[in-house]
């Protein structure tokens, strides 16, 4: 296929997914969704390859392949949409409820519509289905595993029936999946179109090309890199139950042109819920590729084909049924991204730390479930200072404006503000945090999942550490990981951390702040 036909056909591709996302966002019920945008759509070919995402949460979208595998799995028939939650076996944490559909056109499979949306309750034992004390996976909620949602183009009641009765909020629930099926049809005409303009052999065949483009191409940019072997360590903030630190050792092998990332040494998996499915940990190993490749690489299952994930069975981050996963698709994926920058670091220029953490915060009560992550301060890069108050690494989320959050929940926001400082020096400066004090007007439940409340996110090339995040109930400080009542009238502060500053600081002795000088 020739270039300038291929760069339309996956401009198309693309253009699907996103009007999937923007659907979907437009027409879901809750603030998660429509404000914050806490959803994900992808086109994957017949073999479940991922061909086209939107620009959306990059935890979401790196595990979405195993999501259509376990489909495929599943035999799906024409008309059929089937949903999952299941850590693992293809989802990430049980409040992402993914859909996945096959697109048939005249008769032939074209490949699959995929949508993951963070569903604000699915049950379990905390309001919000984020518990930070959770010691198994039932007790996050309700486990979905394949099952069919749409059969022949009719929705399954009895299916969303169980969904609802699980929930807190189940007009929500039934709110946000009338919105991911909505997606899936859109999906199914706009694949129809595209085959009736171009037809069902160029458009399988474009498929095919653009995997081998971004994987030809990722190849190249790692044949730049100097080849060896990289290791880097981090320590996760305890996991809700233990306070103790949890190690995660990551050695980065550059050889040609493929890259190997093995966790062997990682810390057993948690009695907490910091543990990763390995779907969430490959998908922060995609996400530090994407950052050190061109941008310009399609995103799609061929620019990870050269990247191979090891990790030891029944570790940290490759935990197995029915370990908690809560907060490791939040919390822990945050920290494979720490973990793996810092190795690579040692090879090619990279980006001093973000805030390593989403700050997950939730609050739940009669008829309400409140859900957020906090943005905080991205590093500095060789070029440019961090910048602030945005969402880093795995979450590519909004934040829940004041005007909307007060409207729907029985909260009042008593501060919302940038840290100003807080972000590291250097010759280049660390991003910096920002504060939002929340006071609850009914009595309520909280679960707060954070790290960086110990250790500090780190500078580059002799810049400096950002700030600590930190938690507090009524002004008293509080572990990063905590659950509890609260009582009408009392105020919940969230600081977030800042991002490492890069370079040295500008000195009378070095005023161009050259990391290569003394």
């Amino acid at each position: 296929m020739d270039a300038v036909t291929l760069q339309v056909m996956g401009s198309a591709m693309r253009a699907i997914a996103e009007e999937m996302e923007a659907a979907l966002v437009r027409s879901a019920y809750s603030p998660n969704i429509t404000e914050r945008r806490d959803c994900s759509t992808a086109i994957c070919d017949p073999e479940g390859a991922m061909i086209a995402q939107s620009a959306s949460i990059p935890v979401h979208l790196g595990a979405m392949p195993d999501a259509v595998a376990a489909v495929i799995s599943r035999v799906p028939a024409p008309g059929d949409i089937w949903i999952l939650n299941d850590p693992f076996t293809g989802g990430t944490h049980l409040p992402d409820l993914t859909l996945v559909s096959p697109v048939h056109v005249g008769g032939v499979l074209m490949g699959y519509a995929v949508s993951r949306a963070h569903h604000a309750d699915v049950g379990g034992m905390t309001a919000g289905s984020m518990p930070a004390r959770s010691r198994e996976l039932f007790q996050e909620g309700l486990i979905l595993p394949p099952v069919r949602l749409v059969v022949g183009g009719e929705v399954a009641r009895d299916i969303v029936a169980i969904v609802l009765a699980n929930s807190r909020t189940p007009h929500e629930r039934a709110g946000d999946l009338r919105a991911q099926i909505a997606a899936h049809r859109l999906a199914d005409g706009r694949m129809t179109e595209l085959v009736d303009r171009w037809g069902a052999c160029a458009v399988r065949e474009a498929g095919t090309e653009l995997l081998a483009y971004a994987r030809r191409r990722t190849h190249a940019e790692i044949a730049r890199m100097p080849d060896g072997t990289y290791r880097a360590e981090e320590f996760l903030e305890g996991d809700g139950v233990n306070d103790g630190p949890l190690a995660i050792r990551v050695a980065v092998t550059i050889a040609a042109d493929t890259l190997i990332v093995d966790f062997a040494g990682t810390d057993p998996a948690a009695s907490g819920n910091g543990n990763c499915p390995l779907a969430v940990t490959r998908s922060a190993v995609y996400f530090v590729v994407r950052c050190v490749t061109d941008p310009d690489i399609p995103a799609s299952s061929g620019a990870f084909a050269p990247v191979e994930v090891r990790a030891p069975q029944g570790c940290l981050v490759n935990a197995t049924f029915p370990a908690a996963v809560a907060a490791g698709n939040v919390e822990t994926s945050s920290r494979i991204v720490d973990a793996v920058f810092s190795a690579l670091g040692a090879a090619i220029p990279v980006a001093a730390q973000g805030q390593g953490t989403m700050n997950n915060l939730t609050i739940g009560g009669p008829g309400f479930t409140y859900y957020e992550t906090l943005a905080g301060g991205q590093g500095a890069s060789p070029n440019a200072d961090g910048p602030s108050a945005v969402h880093v690494a795995m979450s590519n989320t909004l934040n829940t404006p004041v005007e909307a959050l007060e409207t729907t929940y029985p909260l009042r926001v008593e501060h919302y503000r940038i840290r100003r400082g807080t972000g590291g020096a250097g010759t280049h400066t660390g991003g910096d945090g920002v504060s939002r004090a929340l006071r609850v007007l009914v009595d309520a439940e909280v679960s707060v999942m954070a790290e960086r409340r110990v250790s500090a996110p780190s500078g580059a090339r002799g810049g400096a550490a950002g700030a600590m995040g930190a938690t507090r109930l009524n002004g008293v400080a509080l572990p990063g990981k905590w659950q509890g009542r609260l009582t009408a009238g009392d105020l919940i502060e969230i600081d977030t951390p800042g991002g490492g500053g890069w370079g040295p600081p500008h000195t009378p002795d070095n005023r161009s702040g050259d990391p290569t000088l003394p």
